[in-house]
C-alpha cells in the first residue's frame, strides 16, 4: 500500500468508499485543484436531448486564457466504478446533449454566479478585459458558439479509462485526486489542472500564457533519432485540452549527455494517440537543427522532465535553457 511520510507522521492511501465523499472534497478544493481563476459551478442539472439523459456532477468555467475562456463538464469517479457505464456512457451524453440544453444551463449559470459574491467578482473583471458586452454574452459564446471540453477526476487512473476516452471525440483531461490518512489527519495528493500553464503565471516568467505556441518535449538519443527525426513526429504526449488549438511548434531537448534543446519543427496536426488520452504530434516537413544548441547555465533543475510551454519567438532568441521559459 502506497504511504506518505510527512514531518515523521505516516498517512496510508484512504480508498474513498462513497463517490459523495470524493466530490465534496472536490468542491471543497475546487480552487487548489482547478486554480484561481475558475469558477466551480456545484449544480447537479440534468442535460437531455430527446431520451439521451446526462447529469454532470458540475461545470468549470476557466479564465486560464482569458482571451479564450471555456466551459468544462465535470465528471467525478471512483475507479471501482465501472470506467465503460459510469465514465465513457456518461461523456458521450454530455456530447450529445449539453447544446440543446444551453438556455437552461445559461439561466443556471446566470442565477448561481449571482448568488456567489466571489464568483461574480471574478467573472466581472475578467469580463472588464475581454471582448464580451456582459455576462449573458459572454456565457452565450461559451455555451454555444465554443467546444465544451470535460474533465474526469478520479481517484485512480488506469488502462481501461484511458481507452474509453480514447475512443470519444469529446476533449477530456483527467485529474487524479488521492486522499492518504493516519490517526488523526488526511492529506490530499493531485496535480492541479493545466499546472504547467499555472506554473508559468506564478513564477517570474516573462511568458505571456495568452502567446504560448510551442512545446518543449524530453527526449532520449534512441527515441529522439527513430521518431523525431526519423518519423517526423513525437508521440504519447500528456497535453492539456486547452491547448491542443493553441501549439504550432514542437522542440526536442535532448537529455544526457548532449542536455540541450537541439531541433525544432512545426506543427502540422495533432491527434489522439492509439488507445491512449494522449498525443502524437506530427510535422509539417523535417525537423530544423538551431545552429546553437540551447543548454542550461546554471540551474540544472531546469532540464525539462515532462512537456513544458514556451513560444518559438522566445525559443529562436534563447542563449541558454533559463531564456526558453523565463
Amino acid at each position: 500500500m502506497e504511504k506518505i511520510l510527512v514531518n515523521n507522521n505516516i498517512y496510508s492511501k484512504y480508498d474513498f468508499s462513497k463517490e459523495k465523499d470524493l466530490e465534496n472534497k472536490i468542491v471543497e478544493y475546487s480552487k487548489e485543484i482547478f486554480g484561481k481563476d475558475t469558477i466551480y459551478i456545484d449544480i447537479k442539472k440534468k442535460i437531455s436531448k430527446g431520451e439521451v439523459i446526462a447529469i454532470p456532477d458540475g461545470y468549470l468555467i476557466d479564465f486560464t486564457f482569458e482571451n479564450n475562456p471555456r466551459l468544462y463538464i465535470i465528471e467525478n469517479e471512483l475507479i471501482s466504478h465501472d470506467v465503460y457505464k459510469h465514465i465513457g456512457e456518461q461523456i458521450l451524453k454530455f456530447g450529445v446533449s449539453y447544446k440543446d440544453s444551453g438556455h437552461k444551463l445559461k439561466k443556471v449559470f446566470l442565477e448561481y454566479i449571482e448568488a456567489n459574491k466571489d464568483d461574480n467578482v471574478l467573472i466581472n473583471e475578467k469580463l472588464k478585459k475581454s471582448k464580451y458586452r456582459n455576462i449573458d454574452d459572454f456565457l452565450e459564446e461559451i455555451i454555444f458558439n465554443k467546444k465544451v471540453g470535460c474533465i474526469v477526476v478520479i481517484d485512480e487512473e488506469s488502462q481501461d479509462l484511458e481507452n474509453v476516452l480514447s475512443q470519444l471525440t469529446m476533449d477530456t483531461d483527467i485529474i487524479v485526486f488521492q486522499a492518504f490518512k493516519n490517526e488523526h489527519n488526511y492529506i490530499y495528493k493531485f496535480t492541479p489542472f493545466q499546472d504547467e500553464i499555472r506554473e508559468l503565471e506564478e513564477s517570474s516568467s516573462t511568458i505571456d500564457v495568452e502567446e504560448l505556441d510551442t512545446i518543449v518535449v524530453p527526449a532520449r538519443e534512441e527515441g529522439f533519432n527513430r521518431v523525431f527525426l526519423g518519423e517526423n513526429s513525437w508521440y504519447a504526449i500528456k497535453i492539456s485540452s486547452a491547448m491542443i488549438p493553441k501549439i504550432k511548434y514542437i522542440a526536442a531537448y535532448q537529455t544526457a549527455p548532449i542536455s540541450a534543446i537541439t531541433y525544432y519543427a512545426e506543427v502540422s496536426n495533432i491527434e489522439k494517440y492509439k488507445d491512449t488520452n494522449k498525443y502524437i504530434l506530427y510535422f509539417k516537413n523535417k525537423a530544423t537543427e538551431l545552429k546553437t544548441p540551447i543548454k542550461i547555465a546554471i540551474n540544472k533543475g531546469i532540464a525539462p522532465q515532462s512537456p513544458r510551454y514556451t513560444t518559438i519567438n522566445k525559443l529562436k532568441k534563447a542563449k541558454n535553457l533559463e531564456d526558453v521559459f523565463s
